[in-house]
């Protein structure tokens, strides 16, 4: 049996962002995950955006940690030579009730503290996007893109010269509480006795909390996965910016969007559906519904759009449901100290990750 100090689980860029600040500090850092290496779900099948902050209710920890890790997040890739590109994006409207929506959200990413809003007319759009079509858009200057793949291997490098322990293919079946901490039993046998557990199993975040003895039915933790697919396109080139459609008014998905990678490459997506099981496989089913949508603020035919990669989310936000937060936070309330859940770490938790390892900090 292994003893360990703080026992990290799940190596997404949550997971990688924690082990590195914690590490920091803390001596008998252990990061443990089921798969093979980093990132190999949520973290790596999404559209790699850095959000500005505009979209998420006042005071929430979406907003708030979202404004401040843009900051960080940048500050981090710059001085770690972590490829992005601050881009900025353009939120389109085409017709006065759209307006009305980037009103809307100009007046809350204000209150959020987003910098540089601006409602732009369809000639400034011309000058700066010349094949969008908007009568109207919000500019969002701090919005940007980062190779998340590197990031997740600068942050597991970190931490592992910090001297935390990263350990894959370890899969947690059960965990035990004790006097003293919580034992985690693994499916190759192994046991690990860890006075803190931080539970960052994306996915299956909510299953980890199940298996300490919290109520996940009664807390409302419960996870609904919600999936999304992307399409690409060769023919579209030369976009500066990333477009964005007024978001859907449940707040499920913020539209299909398009979206640049590092190299100029264009795709679009995430639509959004809920799922019940955990399936990568894509088909042609929504193509009508990205053309429909894609069509409203860009010129394409079909045959230019090919299916790219699809993604899983884990909301806590159920179908039909109301806005929910991020849920970060100690348990000694539900009686289990020193065990940290992170769930419901959705969008915008790519730029919100250096800044919810800080947060699990203050829990210690």
């Amino acid at each position: 049996m292994e003893q360990v100090n703080i026992l990290i689980i799940g190596a997404g860029v949550i997971g990688l962002a924690i082990a590195r600040e914690l590490s920091e500090e803390f001596v008998d850092v252990v990061l443990v995950e089921k798969e093979e290496t980093f990132g190999r779900h949520t973290s790596s099948r999404n559209s790699e955006v850095l959000h500005s902050g505009i979209y998420y209710p006042e005071g929430s920890l979406k907003a708030q940690l979202c404004v401040n890790g843009i900051q960080e997040i940048y500050k981090f890739a710059k001085e770690n030579n972590v490829p992005f590109k601050n881009c900025g994006k353009l939120i389109v409207a085409n017709n006065k009730e759209e307006l009305f929506i980037l009103e809307e959200l100009k007046i809350n990413g204000e209150k959020n503290s987003v910098i540089g809003l601006e409602i732009i007319n369809e000639s400034e759009c011309k000058k700066i996007e010349s094949q969008i079509k908007a009568k109207y858009a919000l500019k969002v200057p701090s919005t940007g893109i980062i190779d998340s793949h590197s990031l997740m291997q600068k942050l597991e490098s970190e931490a592992e010269n910090n001297g935390a322990f990263i350990v894959y293919e370890m899969e947690v079946i059960s965990i035990d509480a004790s006097d003293e901490g919580y034992f985690a039993n693994f499916a190759n046998g192994d046991v690990f006795e860890a006075k803190t557990i931080i539970n960052c199993a994306g996915l299956f975040s909510d299953k980890i909390a199940d298996m300490v003895g919290i109520n996940i039915e009664r807390e409302n933790l419960k996870l609904h996965w919600c999936k999304g697919e992307y399409y690409k396109s060769s023919k579209i080139k030369d976009i500066n910016h990333l477009i964005y459609p007024v978001p859907d008014p449940n707040g499920v998905f913020l539209g299909i969007h398009l979206t640049i990678n590092l190299q100029g490459e264009v795709r679009f997506g995430p639509n959004a559906y809920y799922v019940d099981e955990l399936n990568y496989e894509m088909d042609e089913a929504y193509k009508s519904q990205f053309l429909k949508a894609i069509k409203k603020y860009i010129n394409i035919d079909e045959e230019n759009l090919q299916l790219d990669d699809c993604g899983i989310r884990a909301k806590l936000q159920k179908e039909g449901g109301e806005f929910r937060d991020f849920y970060i936070k100690e348990e000694s309330e539900k009686g289990f100290p020193n065990f940290i859940n992170c769930i419901g770490i959705e969008s915008p938790g790519l730029t919100c990750c250096l800044t919810i390892a800080k947060e699990v900090r203050k829990l210690i």
